[in-house]
């Protein structure tokens, strides 16, 4: 018990150090889009030269962006598009998203999963509930809406019984078409003035064809799951 209070102690300590650094020197500023536009050239020529550095100094500032549900994740997956193209760029900001987003959800799960159970253990039932009857499916589904913002997600499934490799390869599932379309979009980041820039009408229909597709894919599984387990069913003799 005491242990555990003591690791709960030091990992609140460090995240409320972080935060804290975060917001009193203003380094969210050097996540703007005004910045990176400004920075472009410059990381694009530092990026050529050092390849694997840059790589791993994005992916890791982007991780820490997430895992302390820090604003800037959606301008640095603008920038991964805009610094390493579609595919590198898909590839980088899926991995650091999702090991970001499991390390939010640990974070949420050490420090304040007894608190709110404690407090509101009603509500997160029924979330819970929703878990144990839809699986992964679930957790699945709210990715692919972007009705749900990226970093609730992360500290609500923090809260409930899920387990982590779940919750990881889920969410990088769920969030990969997502990650793509805003990938994509960083490819033009000298051409976007706001994050509201990427809302064409294109982009919006991908975004509706997201939020349809696991309504789609439960429909399917419905009707095809029932068929499959009869007939993996031995048949009774006559």
């Amino acid at each position: 018990m005491k242990k555990n209070l003591v690791k709960k102690s030091i990992l609140g300590a460090i995240v409320i150090c972080v935060v804290t650094v975060f917001f009193y020197y203003d380094l969210g500023q050097y996540l703007s889009l005004e910045y990176l536009k400004s920075s472009q050239e410059k990381f694009q020529l530092l990026y050529e030269q050092h390849q694997l550095a840059v790589i791993a100094a994005y992916m890791a500032i982007y991780i820490l962006v997430t895992a302390l549900s820090l604003p800037g994740a959606a301008v640095m997956t603008l920038a991964g598009g805009g610094f390493f193209g579609l595919v590198l760029g898909t590839v980088v900001v899926s991995f650091a998203s999702t090991i970001g987003a499991a390390l939010a959800c640990l974070v949420a799960r050490t420090l304040l999963r007894d608190w709110v159970q404690q407090r509101f253990g009603g509500k997160l039932q029924t979330i819970n509930e929703g878990i144990d009857r839809e699986g992964g499916f679930y957790l699945f589904t709210m990715r692919l809406i972007p009705v749900f913002p990226f970093f609730v997600i992360n500290l609500v499934m923090g809260l409930t019984t899920m387990r982590l490799i779940t919750f990881f390869w889920v969410s990088q599932l769920g969030m990969l078409p997502g990650t793509i379309v805003y990938v994509n979009a960083g490819k033009e980041l000298a051409k976007i003035d706001s994050l509201s820039g990427i809302l064409s009408p294109s982009l919006i229909a991908s975004f509706v064809i997201l939020g349809l597709f696991p309504l789609t894919v439960k429909k399917i599984m419905q009707f095809v799951r029932p068929r499959v387990i009869g007939a993996s069913q031995p048949k009774k003799e006559e």
